[in-house]
């Protein structure tokens, strides 16, 4: 593990300034090459990552590969388009400027740093670092301490297949997180709860660095009276409980049509049987929560109608799929986005007050609607603000490897995957160029009567 240190980092980041200036990481060839080497990497410890995920946060086997090896398409998306992305972009020029050509050219930003989070700490760290490589940057990664087992083998990947003048990881904690922040960088990208993406922004002030932040919020979902419930069921429960619900675009409560409510639950309970059996905890299937910390939290949510689970165990971090009925407003598990296997249930008698209850809350990272009703459909589409939408889905627009993704308002600023995780690391040069041969006096002094000809062209 790489130990940070003042000194360590300031000379780490002067070495890859230095490494940029070479030049070396402009060329297509040197990117290309870097990202299969990236990829051959994660396939060589693939199953050092599983095991990781396994140890931290009880991933099974199926979810760990489905979700945080899912970076390796990125890569192989990002190899196959590299080409395509890197060429300038043509404009046309106006009449006053004939015979200029305009385009603009991406270039990369220069030294960037990317701080993932814990709950999908490999792909998480993976997916900007992809962006980052494509877009021909130096980059310092910091994963989360508290996925331990997986930053360690996110350190060991990125450390034998990179010099660290060119790519390095440096694993710590809160007080490693603070130093680099304190450093002067091209680019912050982070992932993580808003609270602390306001200090990252923050800190990014004080340097005038932009930054891209990826973060969550109280993802809303509304099943109407017109659907399919065995389905919806079945697919908001895959959303929620997946990673033990920890998961930053998992539904984080429902608004459900009054007259469906009772057969929706029961559906519900149908399908949690059918997915984990009668003892969950006995799944192999169900993750567990990351820290004693967030499973203390979590378990001070757990109160009122709970119609499913409730059953805890505090030495295996172990949280039943809880679903609480007739939530309101200030139940506790309304008030900040929950992070873990609890689902309260909410009902509403008109979709008005379903969109209006959204939209008193800030700005979710995602949002969901259940419904065979186009109009319901278009009406949450167009009547709500999230950062992304599925209809008659959860979580599944996250895995559209060209579609960006990312927050709005409270939820994040910026997106990425695929070519926007490129443009999200590059900065696009505007470039005119002009010839010497043909120089016509009209713009320059004495003007005298050329406003009348500027006007007819202008």
């Amino acid at each position: 593990m790489m130990q940070l240190t003042p000194s360590r980092v300031d000379a780490l980041l002067a070495q890859q300034r230095a490494f940029f200036a070479t030049g070396k990481t402009r060329s297509r060839d040197f990117r290309h090459a870097q990202l299969l080497r990236l990829l051959q990497a994660i396939e060589t410890h693939e199953s050092d990552i599983m095991a990781a995920l396994q140890a931290d946060l009880g991933k099974p086997a199926f979810e760990a590969y489905a979700t945080e090896l899912s970076a390796k398409q990125e890569i192989r998306h990002a190899r196959k388009h590299l080409k395509r992305w890197m060429q300038p972009q043509k404009f046309a020029v106006p009449k006053t400027l004939q015979l200029s050509t305009a385009q603009s050219c991406p270039e990369p930003l220069g030294v960037v740093l990317l701080i993932s989070p814990w709950n999908y700490p490999f792909q998480l760290g993976m997916m900007p670092l992809v962006g980052a490589i494509a877009a021909g940057n130096c980059a310092i990664l910091k994963p989360s301490e508290l996925s331990p087992h997986t930053a360690a083998v996110l350190t060991r990947v990125i450390s034998a297949t990179f010099e660290a003048d060119y790519i390095a990881a440096i694993e710590g904690g809160v007080d490693t997180s603070q130093a680099l922040l304190a450093q002067k960088f091209d680019h912050i990208f982070f992932t993580g709860s808003t609270q602390v993406g306001r200090i990252v922004m923050q800190a990014a002030a004080k340097q005038l660095t932009p930054v891209t932040l990826e973060l969550g919020g109280k993802s809303p979902c509304v099943v109407d009276a017109d659907v399919n419930l065995t389905v919806a069921a079945r697919r908001i429960a895959w959303g929620k409980f997946m990673n033990a619900g920890q998961t930053c675009i998992a539904p984080d409560y429902l608004l459900v049509d009054s007259k469906i409510k009772p057969a929706f639950l029961a559906a519900l309970r149908q399908t949690l049987q059918q997915f984990y059996g009668d003892d969950p905890q006995r799944s192999p299937d169900f993750a567990r929560i990351i820290s004693d910390r967030h499973y203390q939290r979590l378990t001070t949510l757990i109160s009122g109608d709970v119609v499913i689970g409730g059953e805890t165990d505090a030495g295996d971090r172990y949280i039943a799929p809880t679903v609480i009925n007739n939530a309101t407003a200030d139940h506790p598990a309304m008030q900040d986005e929950i992070f873990g296997p609890i689902l309260p249930v909410l009902d509403y008698d008109a979709l008005d007050d379903a969109i209006a209850f959204i939209n008193q809350r800030p700005k979710p990272l995602a949002a969901y609607v259940f419904s065979h009703n186009r109009a319901v459909q278009a009406r949450m589409q167009q009547e709500t603000s999230s950062g992304g939408l599925c209809i008659n889905e959860t979580m599944t627009h996250f895995g559209v490897t060209e579609m960006p993704f990312g927050g709005v308002g409270d939820s994040g600023i910026g997106a990425y995957h695929g070519k926007a995780s490129f443009d999200r690391f590059s900065h696009y040069k505007g470039v005119l160029r002009k010839p010497f041969w043909l120089d016509l006096p009209l713009r320059y002094p004495p003007y005298g009567d050329k406003l009348k000809v500027l006007k007819k062209l202008m």
